[in-house]
């Protein structure tokens, strides 16, 4: 990919990060984060107190980027049924038939997941991996392009159950928004509200668009150098005493993709530290755990240790 192939991605890029903006205000990090996660085909895990936006920010994304959007409000009573789908015999014809759940969209919301219990949670197990669902002994393929955008509330909150490792590395990166500051939170406070701005919200392009830049984001170069650098952390979070358990190949592969996107996004053709270290807290937090507490209260705690190794 040559260079003015790259930066012509830049402003459309820029614009969905515009529009996405309107609505959720004062967090253009955050945005680009999770935009990041799109255009690496990743899942997304939000997870901030409630109040922040963190479902809206979900809802926007869909809508910015043209995709169809299901929702499901996880309880502790939600069963896998309620998210695959079920059969159901019909008299008329005699033979039962399948009623698809809410997971046969392009971008599924799962709205405080951690609210679910572990047997319900692992409905979506299969889903995130390999794009299908198996049910009753039947495969079916999910749509094209499928996105798990899931929000979690703190684990100290009354009512939640812990997302097991195997869920947890299942999404590339993790997001925490924050409260807004001043001058975004006076702007919401006098403005109409941002859920019914959300309704006149218009998509920036058409899905094949989106699958456009995610083969962009395939293009762009990593040298040697820079993966020796990736390697390099890797190594290092696998070292006895830094962590209860190192990075896993998924988690480098997933690094290495969110950086290339990263580097797209800010119109360039190659990657470079810098764009490993923006990614780096995102995608790795929630996959790694101090040895010396069980509470990781400070997550960027665990990526500063990393941020720490050396270029080389």
């Amino acid at each position: 990919m040559d260079t003015h192939t790259t930066t012509c991605y830049q402003p459309l890029l820029d614009d969905i990060v515009r529009n996405i903006s309107k609505i959720i205000l004062g967090k253009e990090k955050a945005i680009r984060l999770a935009l990041t996660g799109l255009l690496c085909r990743g899942h997304i895990l939000i997870e901030d107190l409630p109040g922040v936006g963190k479902t809206t920010l979900a809802h926007t994304l869909a809508k910015s980027l043209g995709l169809q959007f299901n929702r499901i409000q996880f309880t502790s009573d939600l069963l896998p049924a309620d998210i695959l789908g079920v059969s159901v015999f019909e008299t008329g014809n005699q033979t039962f038939h399948f009623h698809p759940g809410p997971i046969f969209t392009q971008v599924l919301l799962a709205d405080e997941i951690n609210r679910a219990t572990p047997k319900t949670q692992s409905a979506l197990l299969e889903a995130m991996e390999e794009h299908q669902v198996t049910i009753e002994g039947e495969t079916r393929p999910l749509p094209e392009p499928f996105f798990v955008i899931a929000t979690q509330n703190p684990g100290f909150q009354i009512g939640t159950f812990p997302l097991p490792e195997s869920q947890l590395d299942r999404f590339l990166m993790r997001i925490r928004l924050g409260y807004p500051d001043p001058e975004a939170e006076r702007e919401l406070l006098t403005s109409r509200d941002r859920r019914s701005e959300l309704e006149h919200l218009k998509s920036c392009f058409e899905t094949h668009e989106l699958a456009t830049l995610q083969r962009a984001v395939e293009s762009v170069h990593t040298s040697d150098d820079l993966l020796d650098y990736v390697q390099a952390l890797i190594h290092f979070s696998r070292q006895p005493g830094h962590y209860a358990n190192g990075l896993s190949p998924r988690a480098g592969l997933g690094l290495l993709q969110a950086a290339r996107a990263w580097a797209l996004m800010h119109g360039r053709n190659h990657v470079l530290p810098d764009d490993v270290q923006a990614v780096l807290p995102s995608v790795v937090n929630h996959r790694l755990q101090s040895v010396s507490s069980l509470d990781d209260a400070d997550a960027d705690a665990l990526s500063n240790k990393l941020l720490n190794v050396p270029i080389p």
